[in-house]
């Protein structure tokens, strides 16, 4: 897959980016054009470029088939931030940290579930331990959004749900999606 590479934000060598610059970088990096219609998109599954964020932090510019998501998971320690570039996503999230290991299965509290939706030029920042789902629930077009985590992901968490049970099924390290 072709690879688009953009101009991190500037920022000093010792500082490491915080949630407000990844936003930031993310909605600017959405708001470029030719760069969200340089990505190639599939019919039946997700798409996805690297490119370079601000203050050594990986980001991707990700398309999203008609009724696509990521199921529930996590990004480990980093922080995280995403924006819509084209179409609307939803964001299902859980208002809890959960523990970072020796666990297999939880059962939640009533009242943590958290749903957003971002359309176009919408962004959101998270936390370390951020739990949530990304959608594209339209029947018929396409979504592309653009995606940052500081510092670059370590693993990620993948989570079945069924009703108040979370279970983990799954722990992915980098070499797997890149």
């Amino acid at each position: 897959m072709p690879q688009h590479v953009t101009t991190p934000t500037p920022l000093s060598p010792a500082s490491a980016p915080t949630s407000a610059e990844l936003l930031d970088f993310v909605r600017r990096t959405a708001a470029d054009r030719e760069l969200v219609d340089s990505l190639p998109l599939d019919p039946e599954g997700r798409t996805w470029v690297r490119l370079d964020g601000p203050g050594g932090s990986e980001a991707w510019l990700i398309g999203w088939p008609p009724g696509t998501g990521t199921g529930w998971h996590d990004h480990a320690e980093s922080l995280g931030a995403f924006a819509t570039a084209r179409g609307t996503l939803t964001e299902n999230a859980l208002a809890v940290r959960l523990p970072a290991s020796g666990w297999k299965t939880l059962e939640l509290a009533d009242g943590l579930d958290r749903s957003r939706r971002l359309s176009e030029g919408t962004g959101r920042a998270f936390g370390r331990h951020h739990v949530h789902e990304v959608l594209n629930e339209s029947a018929d077009t396409h979504a592309v959004s653009v995606h940052a985590y500081h510092p670059p992901l370590p693993l990620i968490r993948r989570f079945s749900r069924t009703g108040a049970v979370l279970r983990l099924e799954q722990v992915e390290r980098p070499e797997e999606w890149q």
